[in-house]
């Protein structure tokens, strides 16, 4: 019941923000108003089902773009791949070190209990639930961490659409890559074919299985010059609003009165982080041929899948993005655990100072 209900008002926020224009309305709608409702303690819920076909349908649609072409291009770019992971991984260390210089101790906007493990796992650019379960092994304050990553994606999820619509910077791909034509039969397979990706990534145990295993499949079939079909633009509506659900429902009546200060850092840093990503990928778009405005969705400190949504709704270099956002979810995975191991699990005196 809770559900369906979240579902019907979810629609009705789409198809409002469709009639007003405003950008990425079938995944915005429904996180804005699905968050607003939520916030008032009204019973909302996120089908976990339909969050899974969700990111299956838009991993499947993202994998399309990679076409021979586009993998040759995006091949080219590795050095600005590497430059991405390693401005990432810095970010995120700046901003943990900012949270902790900021609320650890005594004064005016002092979090009780705020340990250096709590800052360090709520900073990392990506992989959001991975951090919480990180953070939760290594006993920080889990709703602190769950909380910065959310109210982060949030924030980047609704400035940058709406600051790229302002300024017109949309549709400046000349041409989309990847099929046009949707084929029933075509689709049922490439439908299958994804979906046993998902289940191998699920039996992996890795991150954002549903989203990760059908991107891989539909961009090996695609690098490959094999074309099944086109995606129905109603599936990936379908599918943005579900995602959007998923966000929304985080922002709960509880999120709300937890830490204020804290969550009122996480947005000026996230404002902050937005506006130094500019910068960078106004500098690196001066070194290749791709607009800033795709590399900005590239590099921002949003969540891989809002991000490549964007890039495909608004036609803003969807295989770079992807390319970027993957790699860097994958970096941060590997190296995010084992860099805090070393930092302070190995030198205890460091993680004492820290505290």
């Amino acid at each position: 019941m809770r559900c369906g209900l979240t579902l019907l008002l979810a629609w009705a926020a789409a198809s409002l923000c469709v009639l007003l224009r405003t950008p990425l309305p079938w995944m915005i709608g429904p996180l804005v108003a699905t968050a607003l409702v939520s916030m008032t303690g009204a019973p909302t819920a996120s089908s976990t089902l339909l969050r899974n076909a969700g990111q299956w349908t838009i991993g499947c649609a993202l994998g399309l773009y990679f076409t021979p072409q586009v993998v040759a291009l995006v091949a080219g770019l590795w050095w600005a791949i590497a430059l991405n992971i390693a401005w990432a991984l810095a970010l995120g260390f700046g901003f943990g070190a900012w949270l902790h210089r900021v609320h650890h101790g005594p004064g005016l906007f002092h979090v009780a209990g705020l340990s250096r493990t709590t800052t360090y796992f709520a900073a990392p650019i990506g992989a959001a639930s991975e951090m919480t379960l990180m953070a939760e092994r290594h006993g920080a304050q889990t709703e602190l961490v769950a909380s910065a990553h959310s109210l982060r994606v949030l924030l980047v999820t609704l400035i940058i659409p709406f600051g790229f619509q302002w300024a017109g910077l949309q549709g400046l791909d000349a041409t989309v890559p990847g099929p046009r034509i949707v084929n029933g039969a075509g689709l049922a397979l490439l439908g299958l074919l994804t979906g046993l990706g998902c289940w191998a990534m699920v039996k992996l145990e890795r991150t954002n299985p549903w989203f990760i295993g059908a991107l891989l499949v539909a961009l090996l079939l695609t690098a490959s010059g094999v074309t099944l079909s086109a995606i129905p633009q109603g599936l990936t509506n379908a599918a943005q609003l579900a995602i959007g659900i998923s966000l929304g429902v985080r922002f709960t009546r509880p999120f709300m009165h937890l830490a204020p200060r804290w969550l009122a850092s996480v947005a000026l840093a996230t404002l902050g982080m937005i506006a130094l990503c500019a910068a960078f990928a106004w500098g690196l778009a001066r070194l290749t041929e791709i607009h800033w405005a795709t590399l900005l969705l590239g590099t921002s400190p949003g969540g891989i899948a809002e991000m490549s949504i964007t890039a495909k709704v608004l036609q803003l270099g969807v295989p770079v993005v992807t390319a970027f956002h993957v790699t860097r979810l994958a970096a941060v995975l590997l190296l995010t655990e084992a860099v805090f191991r070393w930092l302070y699990l190995k030198k205890p005196r460091a993680i004492e100072a820290a505290e």
